[in-house]
């Protein structure tokens, strides 16, 4: 019980916890060094008396054969000495490897500023004028020993402190390797990079800013003659978004057609595609049911006719698709709409363009269109139209690696956003589709 008693008021009173730190601080050692036998037993006499484990040294080179041995606390060492002086013997002491501070104390009858001043360069930490006094003695002891002890709370503070680091690296190395981890698995969601549709093609760019991101992009078959393409760009980033792109890419799976919620089956077994708008509302009200998470997301998804090219679009806060057209002219569609999963009840407008033979539909995250130098404008749609442009002579990967690396080059390589594209380059009418 007392023990525990005693346990709780050190808690409670801080100074009662210094006070008892304090009594449990070891005894100071003091090395005397004075060539006169008569000043030392003085000063030995008075610091034995008050608690100081004392040694004594008739010369600096003496002294400095003990300092070897063993290391003192605190120093007193006469000024004026034969052979080696007391400011030789403090540089000397200065220049030694030490587990801790020395405080160093030097005794003369000089009084000038000058030589006062030359006592502190050489590492004195304080004078006492000879003859000493005793009271003054055990002040100017008192003030070292503060230091002293503050020099060795600073200690034990940077050895937890280093302890601490070391551990937070650990844990640190830990993570790294579990977001490179990460990384991989979400990347492996975008099994298909590239795929072609009879004539017409599909490729996808997904570069996160960090080791995850929240940016998805996606495609999938509705049936013989139609593809859903997708991006999506879940808010914030790191572990949270990149779950959710995990979640969400299971909702719009292109290898289980039947748990892919953009997708109905009819009676007989023909699969159709619910409506881009429909399926922004519906992937709203499931999030919000659902998922019940704060984060919330952009979409873009396209309902393509790999026949007629005729495309129906949703725009859920994700920037504007774009069709760059075979003569080309840079067209931006749709007009914002709200975000998924952030209003309940939200209401998603159904775009409708069509493609032509040598037409590109682009899909594109927030990565490209917001991407600014330093101090500098966002790329926006009229930058945007320009690098659109610049690399039509490119087809596939090779487009949008030129697109990236264009991107890149106006932000002045300071892309701090996930970057995705959906390439879908269609060059006419699917033939034998049913």
């Amino acid at each position: 019980m007392a023990v525990s008693n005693l346990a709780g008021n050190l808690q409670q009173d801080p100074e009662l916890l210094s006070e008892v730190d304090a009594q449990a601080a070891p005894v100071r050692r003091v090395l005397v060094v004075d060539d006169s036998r008569m000043q030392r037993r003085i000063l030995s006499a008075q610091l034995a008396r008050s608690g100081y484990e004392v040694t004594e040294a008739s010369s600096a080179e003496e002294a400095i054969e003990i300092c070897k041995r063993f290391q003192p606390d605190i120093v007193l060492s006469d000024w004026m000495m034969e052979g080696m002086t007391g400011l030789d013997f403090c540089r000397a002491f200065r220049a030694m490897e030490r587990d801790g501070y020395g405080y160093f104390v030097l005794l003369t009858s000089k009084t000038a500023k000058e030589e006062v001043a030359e006592g502190l360069h050489c590492g004195a930490d304080d004078f006492l004028a000879k003859p000493v006094n005793g009271d003054e003695l055990r002040a100017r002891l008192a003030a070292g020993e503060r230091i002293l002890r503050m020099e060795r709370e600073l200690t034990k503070k940077n050895q937890l402190l280093s302890s601490t680091l070391d551990e937070l690296k650990g844990l640190y190395d830990g993570i790294r390797r579990d977001l490179r981890e990460a990384r991989k698995l979400q990347q492996s969601l975008v099994k298909e990079r590239q795929r072609s549709f009879g004539s017409s093609e599909v490729t996808l760019m997904l570069r996160p800013s960090g080791h995850v991101g929240g940016d998805l992009v996606g495609f999938f078959p509705i049936n013989a003659r139609r593809v859903g393409l997708y991006g999506i760009d879940v808010s914030g980033h790191g572990i949270t978004s990149a779950l959710m792109t995990a979640r969400l890419a299971g909702y719009l799976s292109g290898s289980s057609p039947d748990q892919n919620i953009a997708l109905i089956q009819s009676e007989f077994g023909i699969y159709e595609g619910m409506a881009p708008h429909a399926l922004a509302e519906y992937l709203n009200t499931l999030v919000l049911e659902e998922v019940q998470t704060e984060s919330y997301f952009t979409l873009i998804y396209a309902d393509l006719d790999l026949v007629s090219g005729e495309v129906e679009l949703v725009q859920a806060g994700h920037p504007h698709p774009c069709v760059l057209r075979a003569n080309g002219d840079v067209e931006f569609l749709g007009d914002g709409g709200l975000p998924v999963g952030l209003i309940e009840g939200a209401t998603y407008e159904l775009i409708s363009t069509k493609l032509q033979a040598g037409d590109r539909l682009i899909l594109m995250s927030d990565g490209i269109t917001e991407a600014a130098p330093q101090g500098g404008e966002l790329l926006m749609e009229n930058g945007l139209e320009t690098v659109v442009q610049q690399s039509s002579d490119l087809r596939g990967q090779a487009y949008l690696d030129a697109l990236f690396w264009d991107v890149e080059n106006y932000a002045n390589g300071a892309l701090t956003d996930d970057v995705s594209a959906v390439l879908f380059e269609f060059n006419g009418a699917k033939k034998n589709a049913d």
